[in-house]
């Protein structure tokens, strides 16, 4: 098996791309079964990689071996102080530096993620994100005491069990790192299962876990299809599931989680909007909007599809901003200077182009782009493409595409454009551009989505929270509240001498 090269020429080291064993008990173990997950490049179409595929027997090893680390809260995880947690999530940290590259490289081949945007879209807020727990545990109150009168009670934080994290293929180790660092720093262990599309990159994560000396059990990485993350869901060990996915996929979850009354966070689909108002400078506002919503071929949750420019100025936003897609640099993601690189898979690359072909039925006029780029005859690509003429109410405004697609729709000043940013079943993220940041602030507070940048500039993940309004998900991860969702508050009554003398 001849592993991939990489734009520089090294070879990405053939034991990163094929895998024989799962993580699991602390250890590196055979599977219990033989099917194996053939990973495939979206830039070729060839085989990279290669790892075995979970079976419920797997599912059950993993999880029973973190229901004995955790051991209703008395194992030797959630029992190691906050501070001896902390130590070990920074000394992952600081593993995970050091392996940033290979991560990176990994997920060029996994899901076609251009090798530029690596660092930041795959890498970025990993190792930081076990700096941040890691330091927030240090001074967290894990417990307070309330009097009242001569009662006293003493409220105490408990880990919820264990977590089940179930991640995305767009990016697998970043959205592991937001489940299984806040988890582990809240004493709970994690069964992570990733994508099959894209398995390779989070053994390096079990890999720096257990350099870092996670005790055995605490964490399990199993790869597997959706019936192994439906068996992890529903096993009766898992006492949370922390999921990011599709919006459908997150109801059936909650629906397997509804039977149990098991715990549940879901961060799900987008269909965010750019607002954009009329003192805004439209020559370089669009480019800049088109540029971030090509972010990962538009594989992202939060992008911001929806483009609302005021009716005055629409045909100039639709000119800019087709400019700008046509300008974008579409190739292989090996290239330093690709910014657009494949999809991640042949059926996504369907999905995408069906979309468009929706939109042009519905009377969507294609600004730009459309079609397949003609200098790009292997992989999964799809033009960088703007739609104009697009009402809200049509299918390609109002449900997530996932690919590098960006509908323009004309708006009748500020009070309509939060009606329209507003009318939609999502409510991830969004954005709003104007010359004026106190006009600015006012819309976005009145649009109804879990984060909102104003004028390009992004909230200081992790150190906020991050999540969605209604079909866009249950729950917030990142900053305290992504802590805070992996612990339950228990109160224990006591008389305040009682407690005076037994503390």
């Amino acid at each position: 098996m001849t592993p991939p090269i990489d734009a520089g020429g090294r070879m990405v080291d053939d034991r990163l791309m094929y895998r024989r064993e799962f993580f699991v008990g602390g250890a590196w173990t055979a599977p219990a079964g033989g099917e194996r997950l053939g990973v495939v490049s979206p830039s070729t179409g060839e085989v990279v990689g290669e790892v075995p595929a979970a079976t419920a027997a797997d599912i059950d090893w993993a999880a029973d071996a973190a229901h004995a680390a955790f051991a209703d809260g008395d194992g030797p995880w959630p029992r190691t102080p906050p501070a001896g947690r902390a130590d070990v999530l920074a000394r992952a940290a600081a593993v995970l530096r050091e392996r940033e590259r290979e991560i990176a490289e990994i997920t060029v081949e996994e899901i076609g993620c251009p090798i530029g945007q690596a660092p930041k879209a795959q890498t970025g807020l990993v190792a930081a994100l076990f700096d941040h727990y890691a330091d927030l545990i240090r001074g967290f109150e894990f417990e307070r005491e309330v009097t009242a009168g001569d009662r006293a009670g003493l409220v105490t934080n408990e880990p919820v069990g264990v977590v089940a994290a179930i991640v995305p293929w767009n990016a697998p180790v970043t959205l592991a790192a937001w489940k299984v660092a806040p988890a582990l720093a809240a004493g709970c262990p994690v069964v992570l299962k990733p994508p099959p599309e894209a398995p390779l990159s989070n053994f390096v994560l079990a890999e720096a876990l257990a350099e870092a000396g996670v005790p055995e059990g605490v964490v399990g990485v199993v790869p597997g299809d959706r019936a192994a993350g439906e068996h992890l869901v529903t096993h009766p060990a898992t006492g949370k599931v922390a999921f990011t996915g599709s919006t459908a996929a997150g109801k059936r979850i909650m629906s397997l989680c509804g039977e149990r009354v098991t715990r549940v966070s879901l961060e799900l689909g987008g269909k965010s909007a750019a607002v954009v108002l009329d003192d805004a400078d439209v020559g370089s506002v669009l480019p800049a909007i088109v540029g971030g919503a090509m972010h990962l071929s538009g594989q992202v949750c939060g992008a911001h599809t929806r483009v609302l420019v005021p009716r005055s100025r629409y045909a100039e936003a639709v000119e800019a901003a087709a400019e700008a897609a046509r300008a974008v640099p579409v190739g292989d993601p090996h290239d330093p200077a690709t910014l657009v690189g494949p999809l991640v898979a042949e059926r996504q690359r369907d999905r995408v182009e069906g979309y468009i072909a929706l939109a042009v039925e519905a009377g969507a006029r294609i600004a730009a782009g459309g079609g397949r780029p003609a200098h790009l005859p292997r992989g999964w690509y799809v033009e960088p493409t703007i739609l104009a003429d697009v009402d809200n109410a049509m299918r390609v405004a109002r449900e997530e595409i996932f690919g590098p697609v960006l509908c323009l729709i004309p708006h009748d000043g500020d009070d309509d454009a939060v009606r329209v940013a507003n009318d939609s079943p999502y409510g991830l993220a969004g954005g709003v551009w104007s010359g004026d940041a106190r006009r600015a602030l006012r819309v976005a507070r009145r649009v109804r989505t879990g984060s909102v940048s104003i004028n390009g500039c992004a909230a200081p993940f992790p150190k906020v929270p991050f999540g969605g309004f209604k079909e866009s998900g249950l729950g917030r991860e990142l900053g305290p509240e992504g802590l805070r969702s992996f612990l339950e508050p228990r109160s224990i009554g006591i008389s305040a001498s009682a407690l005076g003398s037994a503390r």
